[in-house]
């Protein structure tokens, strides 16, 4: 009885989809989960409801995530629903705790070798042995590809044909990069270490060429659950197979919507082909959204609801549970620094209302982005923290071009124009104003630099004013060692963030974390998607990219884009992924401040009257509700509406939609505008026609007569 009472205590409070998924048999469960939807809960609750009742032993149960913060918070869970006793660990964390259980077993008594924490120093060597010079950041580019390949399965034999078949774009020729990865392999080796891949490969062959091994393991973990599984890779699959062994009690929850890592080899077709291997098995579908406003939700689903490939597939339209919020906005700079200093403005003004900035984001599509809003945000006095990169100043290759630039102060005459001189002075660490090279971590350092040269042709453009006598001035051009100083400046301001700090985050980086407020910034054609995505799946990954940001908006989100990257620079388009949002909000009031001057038309995102969902399709914003909500028109004003439409129509020899179409007359007669103002926000209805029809509209809504307002020859021509 108590068995039971704790059980039942498990399911309360469950929705009925995540009812469906802990109650679901033995066997193979397929958990489609989208994002705020609560698949943690329902996870964990499945294993403590089986454990409960009997149907299962928690030290039996394997799950393993991504992450340890993840792991740590499915144990705890677990634990509150009390449940003790189940393994939750990452993939590395599971693998290496087998393998060193089993090294003297394996390796013959011998002891187990060293892991590397890091790929970058062997690469670096690895690449000296076949004649390249790497410096760090080339060297985490190969580090990359390496993983990738082992990841993959792809030995340094079979490199070249396997990453011309994905379309790597490799930091080097690809032959070159398979020469760098045998000689890695052989470092490796020859030193006795191995990396991480080599220990899940381990655990594999330990498993696989060791029956007595397999059948200890196998006996430990009977269950197996697996979070994120959109993020599995054919190494670590290979691994989840070889922990089977052909049994099929196994639990996979992930969201194919949200894959965004296949880059580093992660692939959705494990989930997409759940169903197919597993001919019995139940799939569930989490599509109730406790995380996001309406709104939020809305727009998520309308950028989603584009998407093509396998993928879209398994989308799924997601429910928002909670009350309305405010309408996600989408706003347009003319520039980069503008859109900077306008986020940092409206951080400061959530703050002072009362937001805590642990709870407000920024996202953006690369590391290298995070420069502007640092500048701003110290500006405007707003503190922050950045997730997954070092900050600015902080990072290898700025803190190396600013000693460059403070030795080129020896040898650039002084009267160098500034940024020729920057260009100059970077080019002591190998920087040159050219295409960025390949690899996502030399592209990082290249813009990170670049990032510098923009900056002193800022700087350029203000002359420092030196007095020469009582009331007398003149302008002095800023020299190289007046950037040095303002560098020097610019790095010591940028404190030392605190956690109460606005989080500034790559969009990778921000996946599994949720904040009240969140802007998405930079949301232009080059950026994102990137100009490096140029297959239809990469560009795919990068609309999930812009989802992924969407979902982690709790409250209030914000969209922008700045037309040019600098002042006077090179106009841009917006990212194609944006909806076509309701552009017909007016400009800014006269007087408004320099910063809100800088803005274009600001659109707002139109909602439904009635359950709050962010409203796209033309038809559903002119009728102003979901076409899955119900309707209250009044039928009585629809068919005097007709009438007087048709009356008009017939004197004016137009057809009948020329006055209204149907779907207008439809929204006349449900929202029943009583002002001017009600009347022209109903799509279709411009200054022409409230002109013509508005006064009379108006009359009918009010309650007048056909015959009241169109004697049968008014309208004739």
């Amino acid at each position: 009885m108590v068995v039971h009472s704790a059980a039942e205590r498990v399911l309360a409070g469950l929705d009925p989809e995540q009812r469906s998924a802990v109650t679901a048999p033995a066997g193979p469960v397929c958990i489609l989960a989208g994002a705020g939807t609560g698949k943690t809960r329902a996870v964990t609750s499945r294993i403590a409801h089986r454990a409960l009742t009997g149907d299962i032993s928690a030290r039996h149960v394997l799950a393993v995530t991504f992450t340890a913060r993840a792991a740590a918070e499915m144990r705890a869970r677990l634990t509150g629903l009390g449940v003790a006793g189940v393994q939750a660990r990452t993939f590395h964390a599971a693998a290496l705790r087998q393998v060193r259980y089993f090294a003297p077993r394996l390796l013959e008594g011998r002891a187990m070798p060293e892991l590397l924490d890091s790929k970058v120093r062997v690469v670096t060597l690895a690449a000296a042995k076949v004649g390249l010079r790497a410096d760090r950041a080339a060297a985490r580019d190969l580090a990359g590809e390496i993983e990738w390949a082992k990841s993959s399965l792809v030995e340094p034999g079979e490199y070249v044909v396997a990453a011309a078949k994905a379309l790597r774009e490799t930091p080097y020729e690809p032959a070159k990069v398979a020469e760098v990865f045998a000689a890695y392999e052989r470092l490796k080796r020859g030193n006795g270490v191995i990396d991480f891949e080599d220990m899940l490969r381990a655990a594999v062959w330990g498993i696989e060429e060791h029956a007595d091994v397999a059948e200890q393991v196998r006996g430990q973990y009977r269950h197996l659950v697996v979070d994120e599984y959109q993020d599995v890779n054919p190494l670590q699959q290979r691994l989840l197979d070889a922990w089977l062994g052909g049994r099929d009690d196994l639990t996979v929850v992930g969201d194919a919507s949200q894959t965004i890592y296949s880059f580093t080899g992660a692939t959705s077709s494990y989930l997409v082909d759940f169903p197919r291997r597993y001919r019995s098995a139940t799939v569930v579908r989490l599509v109730r959204d406790y995380r996001s406003t309406p709104q939020v939700v809305g727009l998520a689903n309308a950028v989603i609801s584009q998407a093509r490939g396998a993928e879209a597939r398994l989308r799924l339209e997601l429910h928002g549970q909670r009350p309305p919020g405010p309408e996600p906005e989408l706003r347009i700079f003319t520039d980069e620094p503008a859109e900077a200093n306008a986020v940092a403005a409206r951080c400061r003004a959530l703050i002072d209302g009362g937001t805590p900035a642990r709870e407000i984001a920024v996202l953006f599509r690369t590391n290298a982005q995070s420069e502007a809003y640092e500048k701003a945000l110290t500006e405007a006095a707003v503190p922050y923290v950045v997730q997954g990169a070092e900050r600015f100043f902080e990072r290898p290759e700025v803190r190396q071009a600013m000693i460059a630039l403070r030795a080129a102060t020896r040898s650039i005459p002084g009267e160098t124009p500034l940024p020729a001189a920057v260009v100059e002075g970077l080019a002591a660490v190998g920087w040159a104003p050219d295409a960025p090279p390949a690899g996502g971590a030399a592209r990082e350092r290249w813009e990170a630099l670049a990032a510098l040269v923009q900056l002193a042709e800022e700087y350029a453009a203000t002359p420092e004013v030196v007095p020469i006598g009582e009331a007398v001035a003149i302008e002095r051009p800023v020299t190289l060692s007046d950037f040095n100083e303002e560098l020097a400046r610019r790095a010591t301001q940028q404190h030392v963030p605190t956690v109460e700090g606005v989080t500034l985050a790559s969009l990778h980086s921000a996946k599994g974390l949720e904040w009240d407020a969140v802007f998405l910034v930079g949301l232009a054609e080059g950026t994102l998607p990137t100009t490096y995505a140029k297959t239809p799946e990469q560009v795919e990954e990068e609309r999930r990219l812009l989802y992924v940001g969407i979902t982690r908006a709790r409250e209030w989100l914000w969209l922008s884009y700045a037309a040019a990257r600098s002042p006077g620079g090179r106009a841009r388009r917006p990212s194609r992924f944006l909806p076509q949002l309701d552009r017909s909000g007016g400009g800014e009031r006269a007087g408004a401040g320099a910063a809100r001057r800088t803005e274009r038309r600001r659109p707002q995102v139109v909602s439904c009257r009635i359950c709050g969902a962010t409203l796209l399709a033309g038809a559903d914003r002119k009728l102003g509700r979901c076409p899955t909500c119900p309707s209250d028109l009044d039928e009585e004003l629809y068919e005097r509406l007709r009438e007087w439409r048709q009356r008009v129509a017939g004197a004016q020899k137009v057809p009948a939609y020329v006055v209204f179409t149907d779907a207008t007359l439809t929204a006349l007669a449900e929202r029943k505008p009583g002002r001017t103002e009600e009347l022209i926000a109903i799509a279709g209805i411009g200054p022409r026609k409230l002109g013509l029809y508005g006064d009379t509209v108006l009359a009918l809504v009010a309650g007048a007569g056909v015959d009241e307002v169109c004697p049968q020859k008014s309208f004739e021509i």
